[in-house]
């Protein structure tokens, strides 16, 4: 008789507090800023992207993507390593901010569309990571560089097969105006 009480008990137990339970909502985060199309710049009135009357403005992240071999590099399936092509892309991006020291950049984590919200966010955050170490070991300041994760909430390439999948594994730099 014990035995059976103590099992409604913690039926009851475990029955209120899974109605409890309030799950998350998608909170998705802000929109990344569209540094590419010339638009106007919100503090100083000017272009942003770094094109101003056709011509790319040293620092600026036209003239970053303009100069590094990639702003984006690639990982694994389930993976934070930073292989030989992802060194070499990383290397071009440090000497470029060497050049730059009072720039900015944010680095973004991306994963493919497997796994759940938290794991791609937390997968996405120890890639950008990676990357953030990598230049840091490069002689880049830890105080220039901020991380994002976004999951798999921005896909570059729309798809459920492996080519996809692998495109959208990855860590993209982005320099601040």
């Amino acid at each position: 008789m014990a035995n059976l009480t103590t099992k409604l008990i913690i039926a009851t137990a475990l029955f209120a507090t899974a109605g409890c339970a309030k799950k998350r909502p998608a909170v998705l985060p802000p929109a990344p800023v569209d540094t590419t199309a010339g638009g106007l710049d919100q503090n100083g009135g000017g272009q942003t992207g770094g094109d101003v009357g056709g011509a790319v403005v040293p620092g600026s992240n036209a003239d970053f993507t303009r100069s590094v071999s990639s702003n984006t590099i690639n990982f694994g399936l389930d993976q934070i390593d930073v292989d030989a092509t992802a060194r070499a892309i990383l290397d071009s991006q440090a000497a470029w901010l060497a050049r730059y020291p009072n720039v900015r950049i944010t680095i973004e984590g991306h994963c493919d569309e497997r796994g759940t919200r938290e794991y791609n966010l937390a997968l996405g955050d120890r890639r950008a990571n990676a990357a953030k170490n990598y230049l840091a070991a490069r002689g880049v300041s830890p105080d220039r560089m901020s991380t994002i994760s976004y999951g798999s909430e921005r896909p570059v390439a729309v798809g459920s097969d492996e080519g996809s999948w692998a495109q959208n594994r990855r860590a993209v730099t982005i320099v601040l105006s």
